[in-house]
């Protein structure tokens, strides 16, 4: 990515005063077709729900912005729209950059899944790869991996059920297979391994700097679908990245971290619903899921706002009280 870019001119304008009048909030109403976030071939629906859990997100992000914007010299703010896979991110981002843009707070949505190092496909293969791989290492190192075992392991590799934890259940010696490979894939999920953070805080760095154009990575399903177009950010004052990481550790620069919070069933419920990859329901897939819902957890008391299930706004205390009873 470029690190040298034109600057736009300091604002004349108020943009936090220009939000603070738009308190209290009043709902606008949202068309079938909005702007969304920028991952090549990224299909959403936008329901009655996710307009009711922006709505109710809304007068606290405005809140929240007013002080950043006023920092910043360029009058610039980032939000990050986080949560569990098909939990409504894309969806829910594409209204709040809606309801900004048509209050006149020019906004624009980035995907964060256009920053892995490795397409969907090799992504997906490289995560499979890690699991198995730390598994048989682990094994071996608890004295627990024989021939006769592995050809046990090997039927269920091809099965694809061998992260499957009914297994270790019926087979103790297999626990150490389960616990290493799933201690080797939280190692990837989520980590610089995994994901270019160093990229998307550039990104964020260049846009709170002034930048008046920026090159974003574009990420489709095939080796021939990775390129980068210029943005114009002219007239932009709120970067909302809408990733299941992006209240990351490993990211820097982010000012509101909006977490949409569901449990691991809930999450589930909702990929099954989407239906979008074949293997929804399996054990791998359930592991990966399971992961990546303790990094969110992990990460939740950085969180500006949480948002539940039901639409409702949540403390920090009031979130691990809802997590801990479901």
């Amino acid at each position: 990515m470029n690190t040298e870019y034109s600057r736009i001119e300091k604002p004349n304008t108020d943009t936090a005063a220009a939000l603070k009048s738009l308190l209290p909030w009043n709902t606008v109403e949202v068309p079938e077709n909005i702007p969304h976030g920028d991952m090549p071939g990224d299909k959403i629906e936008i329901g009655a729900d996710h307009v009711k859990k922006a709505n109710v997100i809304m007068p606290q992000l405005i809140e929240e912005l007013q002080s950043v914007l006023n920092a910043n010299p360029y009058q610039r703010a980032v939000i990050a729209v986080c949560g569990g896979s098909g939990v409504g991110k894309s969806e829910i981002a594409s209204v709040l950059g809606y309801f900004l843009n048509q209050n006149g707070v020019g906004a624009y949505i980035l995907s964060g899944d256009n920053y892995p190092h490795r397409i969907p496909m090799y992504n997906d293969a490289e995560r499979l790869h890690i699991f198995r791989e730390s598994a048989i290492r682990g094994m071996i190192d608890a004295g627990d991996f024989t021939e006769e075992r592995f050809a046990e392991i090997q039927k269920w590799q091809q099965e694809d059920t061998d992260a499957d934890k009914k297994h270790a259940e019926e087979n103790e010696w297999y626990g150490s297979y389960i616990k290493a490979g799933r201690e080797g894939l939280a190692g990837y999920l989520g980590t610089p391994n995994e994901t270019d953070f160093d990229e998307v805080s550039a990104i964020i760095k260049a846009f709170k700097d002034g930048a008046d154009k920026i090159w974003l990575k574009r990420m489709g399903r095939d080796e021939s679908s990775l390129w980068y177009s210029p943005v114009d950010f002219s007239d932009k004052r709120v970067l909302i990245i809408e990733w299941t990481h992006g209240n990351s550790d490993f990211i820097e620069g982010v000012d509101v971290p909006v977490l949409l919070n569901s449990t691991p069933a809930e999450t589930l419920a909702h990929r099954r619903a989407r239906n979008r990859d074949g293997k929804t329901d399996s054990a791998f897939t359930t592991m990966v899921l399971e992961i990546e819902q303790g990094k969110l957890a992990d990460q939740a008391h950085k969180a500006k706002i949480i948002c539940s299930k039901n639409a409702e706004l949540l403390s920090y205390a009031e979130y691990q009280q809802y997590m801990e009873k479901n």
